[in-house]
């Protein structure tokens, strides 16, 4: 018999990981309490316009493709990737407009019509960004740390300090920029991760260099044909995915779980647990420890989001496939949102539109438009009045996109609109305090700081996914994929050694 290998939720991290513990011996089974797998990366159509839910960059392009290799596919097989470049366009208040781009020319022209020395510091700083990259990725997000004395070991504190872990982000651009706009394009996409770059440490400059050095890419069919294409994987490898199937407890004894409780009523055993739900909902809500469950209360979160899901009836060309407008007080829009836990007075936001490079997005000769506002996470001291926020929000997006992107009839060309807010987040896909990116990540909340991706108590329980380590982000996820399967691997290969797992995995109604 084989081992079994219980999953809660179908995340990309728990897809991925179902796949790979599949392929070594596993008969996995994944539970999802929505219907559709991939979580915050699902998608939605209506009326013909497909919209991907959440992320919307396919970066990293490198650790997808080492994932379909460990499991005996070709990423080329699966997936129909665009390289986009530019990337994206940069719209400041003032009307200045920057198309980043791996082309070095054309980033000359535009850096030096702001700053005279900004090429050169620009150089420097996807240079920085370079060995952010390739240390972060070798020395500690892409390996498992098993101790304190591992993590802060003579080999790597050297290596913490070349990587700026306790320098900010935001303090770190100002060697290579003057221009407060400048400073702003190279840091705003800390915002992919949830995170003020007043906050971040200066190693997310690695950000900016696989963006430019690596590619921002697009697969035909939205994001969502990543998830499709990893699913099916998983399924032809034997994993078994049971959907609109939600636990609402996991039981506990002896040190190690022995089942789960499913909200029909139904429990599910196996030898090997893994959560891929949000990791402080699972300490919260599903296990028996207030007392673990309590120290989450003490640690940082990522932002939320307020969505819009615009399927408009008309084209509008001008807008690229990926904009970024940014508001004129930089500093103060993320501290409205990371102190104030609010939406920012000159809210900054994302929009995305689809079709410019995948024409099945939208009905022919109409468009499907997808808007990201940053907003801070639900706060019980001091409660949001949402509807006013979408509001706010929503006029701030109509009244940019008029006056720099001539739309100003869009709202009157709109068939229907759905709206995420930090409510949905929480609600859809049990995100504590509706934190669209999971727990966040400070010097305190990184590497062997971060939550494990095995319990401490329950040996048998491990996680994977975006408030584990190494932390959110798809590629990154996928990584959390692989760590959590070679743990997993290593602390119980002799499971697939002896195939006498204890039991195969067992439904049972409650009594």
């Amino acid at each position: 018999m084989k081992p079994t290998v219980l999953i809660i939720g179908a995340g990309i991290g728990g897809i991925a990981t179902a796949a790979r513990l599949a392929k070594a011996g596993f008969q996995v089974t994944v539970v999802e309490k929505n219907a559709q797998p991939g979580g915050r990366c699902g998608q939605f159509i209506r009326d013909g316009h497909r919209f991907d839910i959440g992320p919307t960059l396919f970066l990293m392009p490198e650790v997808w493709e080492e994932t379909f290799a460990s499991l005996g596919e070709r990423m080329s097989d699966h997936l129909d990737l665009r390289r986009i470049d530019p990337t994206y366009k940069v719209h400041f208040e003032d009307g200045l407009q920057i198309a980043l781009t791996s082309n070095l020319g054309a980033m000359q022209t535009q850096l030096e019509k702001v700053e005279k020395t900004a090429f050169t510091g620009f150089l420097h700083y996807i240079a920085e960004g370079s060995k952010h990259y390739k240390v972060s990725l070798e020395k500690f997000v892409g390996r498992n740390f098993y101790s304190l004395l591992e993590y802060f070991s003579p080999a790597n504190l050297p290596l913490l300090f070349q990587l700026k872990a306790l320098v900010k982000h935001y303090d770190n651009v100002g060697r290579y920029f003057k221009d407060p706009r400048l400073k702003a394009a190279f840091t705003f996409q800390n915002m992919y991760l949830g995170l003020s770059p007043y906050d971040a440490p200066a190693t997310y400059s690695l950000l900016q260099y696989t963006e430019l050095a690596e590619g921002v890419w697009y697969p035909i069919g939205g994001m969502y044909a990543a998830i499709q294409a990893l699913t099916a994987i998983a399924e032809k490898l034997g994993a078994q995915f049971l959907y609109n199937t939600e636990v609402t407890r996991i039981e506990t004894a002896n040190g190690k779980v022995e089942r789960v409780h499913l909200k029909d009523g139904r429990t599910l055993s196996a030898d090997l647990y893994i959560g891929n739900a949000d990791l402080p909902y699972i300490y919260k809500e599903l296990l028996p420890d207030a007392s673990e469950a309590r120290k989450f209360d003490q640690m940082l979160y990522t932002c939320s989001t307020i969505m819009f899901y615009w399927g408009v009836d008309k084209p509008y060309p001008q807008i690229a496939l990926h904009n970024v407008f940014l508001s004129g007080d930089y500093k103060a829009s993320f501290d409205r949102i990371f102190k104030d836990h609010t939406l920012p007075d000159t809210p900054s936001f994302y929009v995305h539109a689809p079709t410019r490079v995948d024409a099945a997005a939208a009905p022919p000769g109409q468009e499907t438009l997808f808007i990201l506002v940053p907003v801070g996470h639900l706060d019980e001291s001091r409660p949001q009045d949402w509807d006013q926020l979408v509001q706010k929000a929503r006029q701030t997006v109509f009244s940019r996109l008029a006056k720099e992107m001539d739309a100003a009839d869009l709202s009157e060309h709109i068939k229907f609109e759905v709206v995420y807010t930090a409510q949905d987040w929480k609600q859809r896909y049990h995100l504590d305090k509706g934190a669209a990116f999971g727990l966040s990540h400070n010097f305190w909340q990184v590497g062997y700081l971060r939550p494990q991706n095995r319990h401490k108590r329950y040996r048998n329980l491990y996680f994977v996914g975006a408030s584990t380590h190494p932390g959110t982000g798809l590629p990154i996820v996928l990584l959390s994929a692989r760590l959590t399967t070679e743990r997993i691997l290593r602390e119980n290969g002799f499971l697939l050694q002896t195939r006498a797992a204890p039991q195969n995995l067992q439904t049972a109604v409650t009594p």
